[in-house]
């Protein structure tokens, strides 16, 4: 018998809506200020991880160049204490519009500290 999710803390869903507001908006700045200064961060786009607010920037200015993803929270779910599932739909578009994908998605956060340490692409379910 497995045990249902818990409701994660308000400031820990705080703290995640603001870092999606903020890559939604291509805020670099306000979402790496939420993050601590090892985070371990999927290039999901690319493959592999980056470490540290300085690469996950480089990372993402990379990703828009090429890409226009949205991403947007529609659930919290905390597996651990500051470990939060969050349940996204996940919007990707061409640099001219085009639709390229348009799903949900789960995306695991380790907090830390008040601060996002990692996070990870997970399954939902």
């Amino acid at each position: 018998m497995t045990s249902a999710p818990l409701d994660p803390p308000v400031s820990h869903i705080d703290l995640l809506r603001a870092a999606y507001a903020a890559f939604n908006s291509r805020d670099i700045a306000g979402a790496v200020s939420l993050m601590t200064e090892d985070v371990a961060w999927p290039r999901a786009f690319k493959g592999g991880f980056v470490r540290g607010p300085q690469e996950v920037g480089a990372y993402w200015r990379d990703q828009w160049g090429e890409i226009d993803p949205t991403v947007e929270p529609l659930a919290f779910h905390e597996e651990t204490p500051g470990r939060i599932v969050v349940e996204v739909r996940q919007v990707v578009r061409d640099l001219q519009g085009t639709l390229l994908a348009d799903e949900r998605v789960g995306h695991r956060f380790v907090i830390e500290g008040g601060l996002i340490r990692g996070m990870e692409v997970c399954p939902l379910g």
